[in-house]
Parts: structure tokens; C-alpha cells; sequence
């Protein structure tokens, strides 16, 4: 039986939007459009930025380039391990791991999943990819060559986003806690609660290290926390409101999720499950 947290974050529900009085006008800076991504579409993310605290930088965005992605592909996972773009997607009788041509968006090379698995995120560690599933408690790990299948792993709980810092995997299943594990045993070895201040961030998704610092999707919302991997703290917010028009939010995109980092640009890659792109972007801090 799927239960309902599941069913939510499957599918987006279709939401209409709330006028709130007295509220003052929230623009996203840096945006491709002058459209806030709480226009209607199906989506019901949010961009209303959290108060603002002292030491937390705030990051608009700048598109450098839009790079065509497959609309169908429900991103779980994103990242560039020598110049090549990997993607994990998800849903039962649609997940795979991808490796995938920026440039034109075509699909290079794929194995898919079983149909009673639904795939999250995904890490390349070194020679081999490792992919989470949602609720049934396994990962894979594949030849990155080949994508023969190696192996399968378990866990306990839900698995969401997972990436790798040279070190360990750090992976996330929906709650405020990151946890840590051994990138030859696939064995936890450490925990990490994520907090903004005083308050926890929870729904934490599909995530990305670079250079000491932690990027991770929030579910359902149009931001993007920048974490320290030591402590836990959220050093610093990205509002993406705005990536996409209006018409596109309408065409059935759902959430907000996929963050790779290209080393040769210094950019990041952000996209969205079912979205028609791929953003190449450059943050932009804005005024303290």
C-alpha cells in the first residue's frame, strides 16, 4: 500500500492559488521571467523566502544557458563525473540510471529498474554509480562503464537524495537528517541534522557536494539550501522562482530537483522531474 506522504510526493496535487492580504510583492531576482513560480501551474512549490538571519547569504541566479531535457524524465538524481552527465529518475515502471548528452538532451545510455522499484537519487563513486530506491529499503550499485549491475544493498527507511564528498556518501530520506555512510561498505557511520537557526529543514531531497559545501533541494519548494557537511547549518539560501514560464508550469512539470555541478564552467545544472530543461546558471548573492 503506498501511503499518503508517498502519494504526495509522487505527484504534485493541483493547487489554487491563495491571495494573501496585506502581503507585499515577492519578486525572485535573477529570474528568467517576470512571472513568480507561484503562478498557476501544477507545482506546489513556494518560493517565500525565510527570514533572514545574520551569516545566511541570499543567492538569486543568473541563466547562462538552457540545455533541452527530457520532459518525461522524473529527475531523482543529477551529477558530472568527468565531463559526463549522469541522471537517476524515478516512478514504478519508469526509473533508470541515464547518462545523458547536455547539449542536445539524448539519452546516451540507460538501464532501467524493475517495475516494483521506484529510483531516487544517485552518486558516482569513482568506477561505480550508486542508486537509492524510495520505500523498499534497497540501492544498486553499477559498473559507470557498462551499467552492468554489481551489487544491491540494503538500508532502513526511505531513500531520496544521495551524493558523494571524496570521502563518504551522504544521503538524505525526506527528514532534517543526513546521514553518512561507507563508500565500500554502504555501511551508516554518522548523522547530521540539518537546521536554519533554530528551526530544522526537513524534506530534504536530491543533493549535491562541491568544493565543502552541501546544495540540497527542498521538496516542494523553489529554493535550494547550501549547507556546512560539519555542522549542519544552512550558510546560505538560492531562490530559483522563476526558471520556468508560466505555460510550462502548465504543461505538467512537477517539483523542483536535480543539482550538478560543472567543474569545467564552475556553473551549476539545475532541473525538475518532468521538466522540458536543464539550466546552466551562475548564482548571483544579492544585497545583504
Amino acid at each position: 500500500m503506498i501511503s499518503l506522504t508517498g502519494m504526495w510526493r509522487t505527484w504534485s496535487t493541483r493547487l489554487p492559488l491563495v491571495l494573501l492580504a496585506a502581503a507585499s510583492l515577492v519578486v525572485a531576482c535573477g529570474s528568467s521571467s517576470t512571472t513568480s513560480s507561484t503562478a498557476a501551474g501544477t507545482q506546489p512549490a513556494t518560493s517565500t523566502a525565510p527570514p533572514r538571519r545574520p551569516g545566511v547569504e541570499r543567492y538569486g541566479y543568473r541563466i547562462v544557458q538552457s540545455h533541452p531535457h527530457d520532459p518525461a524524465a522524473f529527475t531523482q538524481g543529477l551529477t558530472i563525473a568527468d565531463g559526463q552527465l549522469y541522471e537517476g529518475t524515478g516512478l514504478n515502471g519508469q526509473s533508470s540510471i541515464r547518462r545523458v548528452d547536455l547539449r542536445s538532451g539524448a539519452v546516451l545510455q540507460q538501464a532501467a529498474l524493475d517495475g516494483r522499484y521506484f529510483g531516487e537519487g544517485i552518486a558516482v563513486v569513482g568506477d561505480r554509480i550508486v542508486q537509492l530506491t524510495y520505500q523498499t529499503e534497497v540501492g544498486f550499485v553499477y559498473d559507470r562503464k557498462t551499467f552492468t549491475r554489481q551489487r544491491e544493498f540494503t538500508y532502513p527507511g526511505e531513500g531520496w537524495g544521495l551524493t558523494y564528498d571524496g570521502t563518504r556518501l551522504i544521503m538524505s530520506d525526506g527528514s532534517d537528517t543526513l546521514r553518512f555512510w561507507h563508500p565500500e561498505t554502504l555501511q551508516e557511520i554518522g548523522r547530521l541534522r540539518v537546521r536554519d537557526g533554530d528551526a530544522a529543514v526537513t524534506q530534504i531531497n536530491e543533493l549535491e557536494y562541491v568544493d565543502g559545501v552541501l546544495y540540497a533541494n527542498i521538496w516542494q519548494q523553489d529554493r535550494i539550501a547550501r549547507i556546512d557537511p560539519r555542522s549542519g547549518v544552512v550558510t546560505g539560501w538560492i531562490d530559483c522562482s522563476g526558471l520556468l514560464t508560466p505555460s510550462e508550469r502548465a504543461r505538467g512539470t512537477d517539483v523542483l530537483n536535480g543539482i550538478a555541478h560543472d567543474p569545467s564552467t564552475g556553473h551549476l545544472l539545475i532541473t525538475g522531474k518532468l521538466w522540458p530543461w536543464i539550466f546552466e546558471v551562475e548564482l548571483v548573492r544579492k544585497p545583504s
